[in-house]
């Protein structure tokens, strides 16, 4: 067994998959928005959310449940730009974890990986990282949901966080994405060996 890569496309292949691991981790955790409610840490990521108001029957009050989970359906994200921002997010995320795959097993399986083949790679991971950072340039358009302005002061509006700040999940996906289309997209470019010529 051998690898169909050189060794900057090893460095390639490595780099995808941090890049994708970051963008994926910081998809999947609701640390995108973090403020507070009723004097409880509240965090919001594009699908998720931490610490919500829920009516105790008991107390004939409403509480804070200190809990992390999904929204209970896809309508149910505060705003249509938190969900488009779902989706965009997801597939960018998806293609960026597809090519990184490949390129994993091109180090270890020959002719996987040709010249032409990493160059389509990389135009794959740069649509990706277009896709995860149009994403996170929507998400701001969701802070003037009722939500996100019950936890930001009632001050939050369109790109204006109110006493709200943007958590490490946000920056952590946004970089994955700029690593991906800035420095995975021109290394692919190096990526694979030229294919053998065989006489016929």
């Amino acid at each position: 067994m051998g690898s169909s890569l050189t060794c900057t496309g090893v460095i390639w292949a490595l780099l995808s998959l941090l890049c994708a691991a970051a963008s994926c981790v910081g998809f999947f955790m609701p640390y995108w928005l973090l403020g507070t409610q009723m004097d409880k840490p509240v965090s919001f990521g594009t699908f998720r959310r931490c610490s919500y108001p829920v009516r105790d029957e008991e107390r004939q009050a409403t509480v804070m449940l200190e809990q992390c989970g999904r929204y209970a359906s896809f309508h149910g994200i505060p705003s249509l730009e938190w969900r488009i921002c779902t989706v965009v997010t997801g597939v960018g995320c998806g293609l960026l974890l597809l090519v990184a795959l490949t390129a994993l097993m091109g180090c270890c399986i020959s002719d996987l990986i040709s010249r032409t083949i990493g160059r389509v790679a990389g135009g794959i991971q740069f649509v990706g990282g277009l896709l995860i950072g149009s994403g996170c340039a929507l998400y701001p358009l969701g802070w003037d949901s009722e939500e996100v302005q019950q936890t930001c002061n009632n001050s939050s509006d369109q790109f204006q966080l109110g006493s709200c700040q943007i958590g490490w999940a946000y920056y952590c996906t946004g970089a994955g994405a700029a690593a991906a289309m800035l420095l995975c997209t021109w290394l692919s470019c190096f990526a694979g060996k030229k294919q053998k010529q065989y006489p016929y």
